[in-house]
C-alpha cells in the first residue's frame, strides 16, 4: 500500500512567502500616507476650533491669546501654551497658526497650518510646506490651499 504525502511543497510555500512580501512593500506607503493625511486633518481641524472664540474675542473688544481662546497644544504640534497662536491685527485682520511637529509623521514636521483672516471676516486655510520634507500635495485637506 502506497502513502500518499500531503501538503505544500517548499516552491509553493516561497512563492506565497513573495508574494505577501511584495503586497506589504506596496501596501506601507499607502498606508503611511493615509495615516500623514488624517494627521494633518486632524490639526487643520483642531486648530478651526479656535476660529469660534477667537471672533469672539475680537468682538467683545477682548485680547486675544492662548488664554482667552482656551488654547490646548495638539501631540501632533511642535508648539506648547506658551507659543501664542493668534495674531490680531487694528484693521481687524488676523491668524491663527500652529506647526506640525510632536508625536506627527516625520515628513509632516514643520509644516505651518494657518488660518488667515481678512478684514472682512473671512477665514481661509493655507498650508505652508516649505520645511515638511516628506510633503506631498495628495495630503493637502479640502478647503484648504498650499502657499
Amino acid at each position: 500500500m502506497q502513502q500518499s504525502q500531503k501538503g505544500f511543497t517548499l516552491i509553493e510555500l516561497m512563492i506565497v512567502v513573495a508574494i505577501i512580501g511584495i503586497l506589504a512593500a506596496l501596501a506601507t506607503p499607502i498606508y503611511q500616507g493615509f495615516i500623514a493625511k488624517s494627521q494633518l486633518t486632524r490639526s487643520v481641524s483642531e486648530l478651526g476650533t479656535y476660529k469660534t472664540a477667537y471672533e469672539s474675542n475680537l468682538h467683545n473688544d477682548a485680547v486675544i491669546n492662548n488664554q482667552s481662546l482656551g488654547y490646548v497644544p495638539s501631540e501632533l504640534t511642535s508648539g506648547n501654551a506658551a507659543t501664542e497662536i493668534a495674531t490680531a491685527n487694528s484693521d481687524g485682520s488676523g491668524h491663527l497658526q500652529v506647526t506640525m511637529g510632536g508625536s506627527a509623521q516625520v515628513g509632516l514636521a514643520g509644516l505651518i497650518i494657518r488660518f488667515e483672516r481678512t478684514t472682512a471676516g473671512k477665514w481661509v486655510c493655507k498650508l505652508d510646506p516649505s520645511t515638511a520634507s516628506g510633503w506631498q500635495a495628495s495630503y493637502t485637506p479640502s478647503g484648504c490651499t498650499v502657499s
